[in-house]
């Protein structure tokens, strides 16, 4: 099949479809069952070839590692709920806040042990903030600015032990190769991360909000409560997501358990690195990263096991919550299946072959950037997703930037910058919704309080794109 406007039609279809439904599995499923049929035009053809292209990529050894890495991480933050390691957490931290900035010194400094996901920091230190909150007439939008700023943005800027990484290095990988790049992933992904503006430009601004802005807090109900008070334990416990009423309070079954999984990181990076490499720091580049993270993750989940069974913690319990928690991420992994299907689909399409003899004449070199970065902050904003935005545009971008010879890495940071702009602005975003939910505020006025400094935020990024894509040619 020659390349041809035929080739636009699966992404022209995702989009509306994603934003219509405000899900992004719906339009990924319909996109590719349209290039399915427009590779094999018979009643049937299309559906085999439909489930051709997800067999064949989900078994693709790194895409199945990424798979078992995210059901492992989710599966392994189930068991430490069971374990009280969460409720431990948060009972141990809540007794040291006595003002304030102290308060919003803690929801900033906590990012250090809860920096592995966005919604297990958000149901971490949640339920610490809404508890301490009466006692310190604090608004509780005001806080959740500055969780939300210290989650989605602050994760995807970090390189290693985060659920985010393996993702984002799929992403790019498979992007990469639809080009013919054989650049190495996950280099190529640290290189991109200075680049992802609105990330840095909102985490400026959650410290502004935080420490410097004159404060419009308002007296809570039950005036001078304690958060040890029956009322703050109440609320403690109505977080769900982050414990059961009845686990225990032991904070070193999170605390010990995510130091090993950091630990053996951070060493098994450099271990598998450092045969290859020149250099100490050179290692950590040269490792084979999402195999690193996996491999700690098992020797993290092993550890744990036995860790609880020496508790007395009945291994029923623990293999349950085990599939609990790796469930919580089916929804991710079908997402993950349609993505890696309609790139496979634009591949057979030759995609890259049209966009390449047609981008200058559609945007010119130097705004390639900004305008991936304003089109994908419009997408995410629609459908809530910072891995579905980045999912659906990074074939795209990384396409665009190839073809039109700008900066790659440029362009990779303004898509995942415009998957954080709607993870964090969007009303729809999961992030959002836990957080309201736990803290008892209204979505929509919440996510309408927010979008002004979050709108600034992306368009200081977007001209910062602009005159990135100026001096890093």
């Amino acid at each position: 099949m020659e390349a041809s406007w035929i080739s636009l039609l699966p992404f022209l279809v995702v989009i509306p479809i994603s934003i219509l439904t405000k899900q992004v599995q719906p339009g990924l499923f319909v996109g590719l069952l349209l290039g399915s049929y427009l590779v094999e035009p018979s009643l049937l053809g299309g559906i085999k070839k439909m489930i051709s292209y997800i067999v064949d990529n989900i078994i693709v050894s790194s895409n199945i590692r990424i798979i078992i890495f995210l059901y492992g991480f989710a599966g392994l933050i189930g068991m430490i709920k069971l374990g009280g390691g969460i409720k431990g957490f948060v009972h141990l931290v809540s007794k040291k806040v006595k003002s304030k900035k102290s308060a919003m010194f803690l929801t900033w400094i906590s990012t250090i042990g809860t920096f592995s996901d966005p919604d297990f920091r958000i149901v971490t230190i949640s339920p610490i903030m809404k508890a301490l909150r009466k006692r310190l007439k604090m608004s509780k939008e005001n806080i959740g600015f500055a969780i939300e700023a210290t989650s989605n943005p602050i994760v995807g800027l970090v390189p290693i032990a985060t659920a985010f990484v393996g993702y984002m290095v799929t992403t790019i990988g498979n992007a990469l190769k639809e080009v013919g790049s054989t650049q190495e992933p996950y280099i190529v992904y640290v290189k991109s991360i200075p680049f992802n503006f609105f990330s840095f430009v909102i985490i400026l601004i959650g410290i502004y909000f935080s420490f410097f802005r004159k404060s419009e807090d308002k007296v809570g109900e039950n005036k001078g409560q304690s958060p040890n008070d029956d009322q703050g334990e109440e609320d403690l416990q109505s977080c769900h997501r982050a414990y059961e009423k009845d686990t225990p309070i032991k904070p070193w079954n999170l605390i010990i358990p995510l130091f090993v999984f950091l630990g053996f990181t951070i060493f098994l990076s450099w271990w598998d690195g450092h045969f290859k490499a020149k250099g100490f720091f050179d290692a950590f580049i040269r490792s084979d990263a999402l195999g690193v993270m996996l491999e700690s993750l098992m020797i993290a989940f092993i550890f744990t096991l036995v860790f609880f069974l020496f508790q007395h913690i009945k291994l029923s319990k623990l293999v349950t919550h085990f599939v609990k928690g790796g469930n919580e991420l089916i929804s991710v992994i079908i997402l993950l299946a349609l993505i890696w299907g309609v790139s496979a689909v634009s591949e057979d399409l030759h995609f890259s072959d049209y966009i390449t003899s047609h981008v200058e004449n559609w945007i010119p070199h130097s705004f390639v950037a900004p305008v991936i970065f304003l089109l994908g902050g419009l997408i995410s904003y629609f459908i809530g997703s910072s891995w579905g935005t980045w999912g659906l545009l990074m074939p795209l971008g990384i396409t665009m930037a190839h073809q039109a010879g700008v900066n790659i890495l440029v362009v990779i940071g303004a898509v995942f910058a415009s998957g954080t702009f709607g993870a964090f602005a969007s009303p729809l975003s999961d992030n959002s919704v836990t957080l309201c939910t736990i803290m008892d505020i209204d979505v929509i006025k919440y996510s309408r309080k927010k979008l002004l400094p979050a709108c600034i935020a992306a368009g200081i990024s977007a001209v910062l794109f602009g005159v990135a894509s100026f001096i890093f040619k």
